[in-house]
């Protein structure tokens, strides 16, 4: 009966203690972060338009590998922005046949459901405080795009559209590669506060199709963003 009752402490040690390590073997969190983004057109005549304000929110998760080593995961909402112009035409106003060849301007906001898998390493924890530097990879799923253009004949406005619905131009997913570094302040327990800054670089093409005035052209282009993200962790 003795060893019974001592061998079911032994278990209920053991147990306690392997729920004790997972506790600390992983950490949960939020995540909030602006971003810059642009659009980096590689198709002839394509143009990018400088970098626009977006922002970033999700919920993250920290395992721990080994000493000072941890994979990052969780997911992202991304409301990423960019803009870019390209020779386009539409067609006549007036009811003719024909069309108009011009330049469309275009603003372009899209949201994007992305799960990171990124490898961070961190160095020893003094005085509260550590630093880590990340890389890994991003899968991000477009869940809606919508755009502002304005379509030039010769420097003449001829047509203006608002936030249009243009999913259907923009491949479904974006893959990215994710570089970073930052600090990682302790709170206390096991509780942190993390920021730092985030590379999130596009591998292919976002864009789909030809171009509608040369059909020759295949409208390619990729859309980066740096972010600066702060992260609670308990």
């Amino acid at each position: 009966m003795a060893k019974r009752i001592l061998f079911i402490f032994l278990i209920f040690l053991i147990f306690t203690q392997l729920i004790h390590a997972q506790e600390k073997a992983f950490r949960f969190g939020f995540k909030a972060a602006p971003n810059l983004g642009w659009i980096k057109p590689n198709a002839e005549g394509y143009v990018g338009d400088g970098v626009k304000i977006g922002f970033t929110w999700g919920f993250i998760g920290d395992i721990h590998l080994m000493e000072n080593y941890w994979m990052n995961t969780g997911f992202n909402v991304i409301f990423l922005q960019g803009a870019y112009h390209y020779p386009h035409q539409i067609p006549e106003t007036d009811g003719a046949s024909g069309n108009i060849v011009g330049t469309l301007n275009r603003s372009l906001s899209t949201k994007y459901i992305q799960v990171p898998l990124v490898f961070r390493m961190k160095t020893e924890e003094s005085n509260s405080l550590s630093f880590y530097g990340e890389i890994g990879f991003g899968l991000g799923f477009l869940i809606d795009a919508k755009a502002s253009d304005t379509f030039y004949e010769d420097g003449v406005l001829i047509e203006e559209t608002t936030k249009a619905d243009v999913s259907n131009e923009y491949r479904l997913t974006r893959e990215s590669l994710i570089l970073g570094a930052g600090l990682e302040y302790s709170l206390g327990s096991s509780n942190k506060l993390t920021t730092g800054l985030r590379f999130d670089n596009n591998f292919f093409d976002i864009l789909k199709d030809q171009n509608t005035v040369d059909s020759s052209i295949e409208q390619k282009a990729i859309s980066n963003f740096i972010e600066l993200q702060v992260c609670f962790l308990f």
